[in-house]
Formats: C-alpha cells, structure tokens, sequence
C-alpha cells in the first residue's frame, strides 16, 4: 500500500466520520454540506501532500542514483588505472625478457668460441709436453752418461756424493734455520708480547698484595706465666679436656708469655685459639667450663665465616651470590695453599683478573667472579674425590654461576676444555699470583731435586761444560765448550733447552736459559 492511498483511506475515514456524525444528528442539510465542503478540502490538501511527498522521494532518488553513478565511475577509473599498470609491468617483463635472452644468446657465443680456444690451446699444450719428454728422456740418459764418468773420475758412487750433498746441506741448513729461528722468536717477541706484557704488568702494579705466610701454628700470648698452671689444670686435666673439645695441641712450655697452639686445620686453630681468650678472660677454667665455651666458640666462628664471606663479595662488588657460596668464601680465610693464604690468593686472583678482563675489553664482573670462586672446590668440607678444580665447577654450576664461570673454575688447570676467553685470564693469574716471589713455600727438598734436575737437563747437551741454577731457579746460566760449539750452535742449543725443559719440566712463571760462550788465549812468558 502507497503513502497516498494511505492518506486517501485518512481522509475517507475523516470524510465518512464526519458524514456519519451528519446523518446521526439529522438535524438541518446545512450540517451536512459543511462537511462534504470540509471533507473535499480535507482530500485537496491530503492529494496535494501527497504530489509533494511523491517529488521529494522522486528528488531523493536521482540524488541516489546521481552519488552511486560517480562512485561506479571513480570505481571503473581506478580498476582501468590498475590495469594500465599491469599491463605496462606486463611490457617492461617482456622487454627484460627480450634483452635477457639475447645476452643468453651473446654468452653462449662466446662460451662456444672459448671451448674452441681451449680445445686448440690444448692440443698445442699436448704437443709441447711430447716435445719436452723427448727433452727429459734425452737429458736423462745425458745425466746417466755424465753421472758414470764423475763416479769413474771422482772414485764415488752417487749415493756416497748424495750423503756427503745432503749432510753439507743439512749442517747448513740447521745453522740457517737456527738463526731464522732466532730472528722468528725476536720479532715475536718486539710485536706479539709487547702489549701482553704491558697487560700483565699493569695489572701487578695495580694490586696490593701482601706476603703473610701463614705456619701450622699459633702462637697465644699470655699476660704471666701463672695463667699456665690453670690452663694445665690438676694433673693436666684441662689442658686434655682442651685438647679433646678442639682437636688441636696446645704447647705449654719454657716459653714466657706464650702458648703454641698447633694443629693442621686453620679453622681448628681460631676454635682454640678464641676458645682460650675467653677461658683466661673469665678465669674459670675447668672441664665442664672448657666443653661450654668451645661449643659457643664453634657457634660464633661459623656465624664469622658467614661474615668474612659477605663482607668479602661486599668488598669486590659481587652480587647475586649463592649462601652457601659465600660460606665457602668465607672459610677460604681459614685455609692455605703452599703457605699462601687461600682467600687472600682468591682476592688476588680476582683484583687481577678484573683489571685483565678491562684492559682486554671483556667482562670484567664475570672474570673477577671467577677469580673468586676458583679454588672453592679446596674448601669443601667433605673428602673430594675429583680434583679440585672439577669439583669447584660441580659447585657452581649447583648454585647457578653463569656457564663461562663455571668453565673457568674447571678449566684453570686444563682439567676440561676452555669454552670462552675468561677461562684463560683465570689460570694466567691463578700462576701470577701463586709464582711472584715471597706468595708460596715448597719443601726444601722438591726445591733443591727440582734445582737439580734443571741443571742435569741441560748438562745432558752435547758440548756443555757446566750449568748453575740461579734465581731460585728461574735462570740457567750454561758453560760451553768454545771449541766445539759455534755460536749460531749456542743460540741453537739455547733454544733447544728451553724447549725441552717446557716439555719435560713443571716449574712456576718462566725459565731464563742462558748459554756463555768464551774464548780464552793463555800463554805464560817466561
């Protein structure tokens, strides 16, 4: 149903309403022309509403259609515009195509004649090795010829003119070689060392070392000598009593004002040591009071291990790190390497390997990390089975350390393969701080056979005359024979010592050899 007929049915119901209202009240045909008069007007104004309404939505309409025609146009111009493209892509790939194919073309031209090139230049090379053969095959029986009648002139065979040949040629080509050699390790030395050299000295000029060495022993001062007797106790009772509670041996002899405690373990020794200052402090001392004091002792001596530790890392600027790794840093202070002091060698190790890492250009937290913790696996506190660098590693890599710390820890001993450019630092400094003078001990006896063995290592040598080890062995000083060895054989046999004591000898830092060669003129006038 349209808006118009809508509005006719409006105004017919209208109409019929008002008629109907006339013919009910059948009062006067006035009544009833009023609205007939006012229904026609009613249905005039309704057709005329809705003529309007019929030519807005007629207006409307060709607005719509006005807006949808441009949209389609704008729509087709920009598909034809895409296509144009597409079609100009299409031409330029075909043009390429074209060009590519021609210089195909053109390549395989050339290609053809240059395989004829080669075919001809082979067969003139073909032709020229027939000649040279025929060459060789002739000089060679013309060598044969000549070869026979040397032999016949100069009464010896080829082989034994060859031999004497080679043995000319070897002696000179060792000389030669040995000064090659010399010149090689010179050079080396001026360019590859220099800056290493520069590094690893810095690096000792910028860290403090001390050169305590720590004995097996401690030493207790006493204000009097009557403090012994309470200590001793009644018939040595307490000193037992003593004995038993620390595991140590307490020395109480002619020695005035002092006790000796002794003992091999570090820790041990504290115990007893602070155990004994409290006793004489408080003057009660008896068994009972003894057990009392040393089992508190043990308890605060854990709690100052703790202690040291943090206030060791605290020290370097290491963070992050494990308690339990920190209890192991801190019982360092309390163990010694060959007489070195174990966490001062630590903190050495690490201050070194810092400055190291610096100067190189790489991590310098993780390497004075690694510093510290290389040698925990010495502190740990049951008996290891592996050395001590694995078990270290083991250790670190339980409590999480970063994989380049955990290889320097295992590797600073070559006990496993280095995987990263901090491993060598750690063992490079690990040797510094353990091998400059006054930092360890050796028995005297492995002193004086290692002494001994370097002198009868180069004595062995053909030509030597007499060897001193000096420098605590860090030099070799050799006398030879002026007669039988020359001097391009003295730096060869220099450098052949040095490199057989680096093969067949274990010794700390560097070795010096030094070969002296003298000529002496003697007469006596008469």
């Amino acid at each position: 149903m349209t808006i118009i007929s809508i509005i006719i049915s409006i105004v017919a119901a209208a109409g019929g309403l008002f008629i109907g209202k006339s013919f009910s009240s059948k009062s006067n045909k006035n009544h009833e022309e009023e609205a007939q008069r006012k229904a026609a007007e009613i249905l005039k104004n309704a057709e005329f509403a809705a003529e309007n309404l019929k030519k807005d939505r007629m207006l409307e309409a060709k607005e719509n259609f006005l807006r949808l025609r441009g949209e389609f146009e704008e729509e087709t111009q920009a598909k034809k515009g895409i296509l144009l493209e597409n079609e100009q892509k299409l031409r330029e790939k075909e043009r390429t195509l074209t060009q590519q194919q021609e210089q195909q073309r053109i390549a395989d031209q050339e290609l053809q004649s240059q395989k004829q090139s080669i075919q001809s230049k082979e067969e003139n090379y073909r032709k020229k090795f027939e000649e040279v053969e025929k060459k060789r095959e002739e000089a060679e029986a013309m060598l044969a010829t000549q070869i026979n009648q040397l032999e016949k002139i100069a009464n010896l065979s080829a082989d034994e003119a060859r031999q004497q040949l080679i043995d000319a040629l070897k002696a000179e080509a060792e000389s030669k070689a040995s000064s090659i050699v010399k010149q090689a390790i010179e050079e080396a030395k001026l360019t590859a060392t220099k800056e290493a050299k520069k590094v690893v000295i810095e690096t000792i000029q910028r860290t403090a070392a001390e050169n305590a060495i720590e004995n097996c022993v401690s030493v207790f001062n006493i204000e009097s000598d009557d403090i012994k007797g309470k200590i001793i106790g009644r018939e040595g009772r307490n000193i037992r009593a003593l004995e038993a509670a620390t595991g140590v041996e307490f020395i109480v002899d002619d020695t005035p004002e002092a006790i000796i405690i002794s003992g091999f373990d570090p820790v041990r020794r504290e115990i007893a040591r602070l155990s004994l200052h409290r006793l004489v402090q408080d003057g009660r001392i008896h068994p009972a009071r003894i057990e009392e004091v040393v089992n508190k002792t043990k308890k605060n001596i854990d709690d100052e291990i703790i202690e040291i530790g943090e206030k060791t890392v605290i020290d370097l600027g290491i963070h992050g790190l494990h308690p339990e790794l920190i209890k192991m840093v801190g019982r360092m202070r309390f163990r010694s390497s060959y007489g070195q002091n174990l966490l001062q060698h630590s903190r050495e190790v690490a201050k070194l390997c810092a400055t190291m890492a610096a100067e190189l250009g790489l991590n310098a937290k993780l390497a004075k990390r690694a510093g510290l913790l290389h040698d925990i696996g010495k502190v740990w506190h049951e008996e290891p089975e592996l050395p001590h660098a694995l078990l270290g590693m083991e250790l670190a890599q339980k409590y999480k350390e970063h994989p380049e710390v955990c290889n320097a820890i295992g590797a600073h001993h070559d006990e496993c393969e280095m995987t990263s450019m901090i491993s060598p630092i750690i063992q490079v400094c690990d040797a510094i701080s353990g091998s400059r003078p006054g930092a360890r001990r050796e028995m005297m006896e492995s002193y004086m056979k290692r002494l001994r063995d370097l002198e009868d290592l180069a004595t062995s040598f053909q030509g030597v005359q007499k060897c001193y080890a000096i420098q605590a062995g860090r030099e070799l000083r050799i006398l030879v024979d002026s007669e039988h060895v020359s001097d391009d054989k003295a730096s060869k046999l220099s450098f052949d010592i040095s490199q057989k004591i680096e093969k067949e000898m274990q010794y700390p830092g560097q070795i010096k050899v030094t070969v002296i060669r003298e000529m002496r003129a003697v007469n006596f006038a008469k």
